[in-house]
């Protein structure tokens, strides 16, 4: 795919100023009003400013239901993981030099171990755990960026990492049962406008289920007598229309290393596929610039955890945005960023959004983590990962129950949970029986390729 014929030539390699390196300078694509058949703005054009700024608060709409979720289901302030959502994307954007067109909402994969952490450590230590995975992902995106993605996709084949999203999105089952059994009834009605908006529309609404849903349950809530409006009387008289949102510090426990550094296994795979999903889009070369993204996501979580903000990752709902408007350009997300901070400062917003009753979280929270834990299957399916090989099956037969049962470890002071020893297990089992098989020369002992002495033959 090829930008606009009337759209100028873009010399990229000619001494790049100051805003070309910080990913602005858009050139207009063609007329900067239509996009023609077959034809896409890329991430270094622009359509003209009122088009750019509508589809940015579409950007905003669409990331707006994954983001907010996340604090609310963690006990975060939600006007604090905006703020640095928004921050975040502006970073992402600028070290990507503006080739990578991404919003950084909130991530899932982080929802056990925040969890998990303030109930021993209270909201400093789940940050500081938030940090420490942001450190470790930052290091991880150096390497990628000097040495390439060959190493990581040795250590972490399809197989594996199925697996880790899989235990994840499975982990956080009692989470969201917790959640659905304090109001059933507006439980019910968020999971079910949630399953059949998805269903009934196309487009940009289906997209949107999970918003809508929530949105839905809400009301069910308010006429049922669930929501406490005080929060926002408050807000509005103690600080009135703007205002900084609630900042908080972080207290590091070394303890909490092993429940949020396998996190970043998820981040960096997420990373990965969204670069390349914008690359087979736009027909650019993104490969150089994984290492950015991935560092770009860890210096964003590492600042969201400093001031009181879930950990971030790409976001896939925007690129059912840029699929639908074949708009890439990374105009748009520096308006959706910007857009996402001055709603994050307005605090009678914030409060609102805080004001989410349980069992509308807990009708979300039911289709958001079986999405996760399905996400893991469908990466086995894409890849056609070989479970008649018992190297493929032990490791995820193992692996999972380690994740979903929550089995915990304690030793030498630290304490492990089911997403740090799913995530070893995944790893430990997988590499030791594949280097056994092929010491072994076993047939089909390549996890990755099926036996075809065992494939029956198509007569039967």
């Amino acid at each position: 795919m090829s930008s606009s014929p009337s759209t100028p030539p873009q010399n990229d390699t000619a001494s790049p100023g100051l805003a070309q390196r910080l990913g602005l300078g858009w050139r207009l694509h063609g007329d900067g009003r239509t996009v023609a058949p077959g034809d896409v703005v890329t991430p270094r054009e622009r359509l003209v400013w009122p088009r750019t700024i509508s589809i940015g608060a579409q950007h905003v709409v669409a990331m707006f239901g994954a983001t907010f979720l996340v604090p609310l289901l963690t006990g975060f302030p939600p006007a604090t993981t905006l703020f640095f959502s928004g921050i975040g994307t502006i970073l992402f954007l600028i070290l990507t030099a503006g080739r990578v067109p991404s919003y950084l909402g909130s991530s899932f994969a982080f929802i056990a171990p925040i969890s998990a952490a303030m109930n021993q450590y209270g909201p400093g230590g789940a940050l500081g755990g938030v940090v420490m995975a942001g450190i470790a992902l930052a290091i991880i995106g150096l390497i990628v960026q000097l040495a390439g993605t060959g190493w990581l996709q040795k250590l972490m084949p399809p197989l594996v990492t199925g697996t880790i999203v899989a235990l994840i999105g499975f982990n956080l089952a009692p989470s969201a049962k917790a959640n659905f059994m304090e109001a059933p009834v507006t439980a019910m009605v968020t999971l079910g406008s949630i399953i059949l908006i998805s269903v009934l529309f196309r487009g940009l609404i289906g997209r949107l289920s999970i918003l809508l849903g929530v949105a839905i349950g809400y009301i069910t809530a308010v006429v049922r007598g669930e929501v406490d409006f005080t929060a926002i009387n408050a807000a509005w008289q103690e600080q009135g229309l703007f205002g900084l949102p609630e900042f908080h510090t972080p207290e590091f426990h070394l303890s909490l290393a092993g429940l949020f550094i396998p996190v970043i296994l998820v981040l960096v795979a997420e990373n990965i596929g969204h670069v390349k999903s914008v690359a087979l889009m736009t027909g650019d070369d993104l490969d150089p610039y994984a290492g950015r993204a991935i560092m770009a996501d860890g210096l964003a979580t590492i600042i969201a955890g400093s001031g009181g903000g879930s950990g971030t990752t790409t976001y896939a709902e925007n690129i059912g945005v840029m699929a639908a408007t074949r708009v890439y350009s990374t105009a748009a997300y520096w308006v959706a960023a910007i857009v996402a901070i001055l709603l994050s400062i307005m605090p009678v917003f914030g409060a609102a959004v805080a004001t989410v009753p349980q069992g509308v979280l807990g009708g979300a929270a039911t289709v958001l983590y079986g999405m996760i834990g399905m996400l893991g299957v469908r990466i086995w399916v894409q890849n056609r990962v070989d479970f008649s090989n018992p190297v493929n099956l032990t490791t995820a037969a193992v692996a999972m129950i380690v994740g979903i049962a929550d089995y915990t470890w304690s030793v030498f002071g630290l304490d492990f949970a089911g997403i740090a020893l799913g995530t070893a297990a995944t790893l430990v089992v997988y590499h030791l029986m594949a280097f056994i098989a092929r010491v072994r020369g076993s047939v089909g002992s390549d996890p990755l390729t099926p036996d075809t002495s065992k494939t029956p033959s198509p007569l039967g």
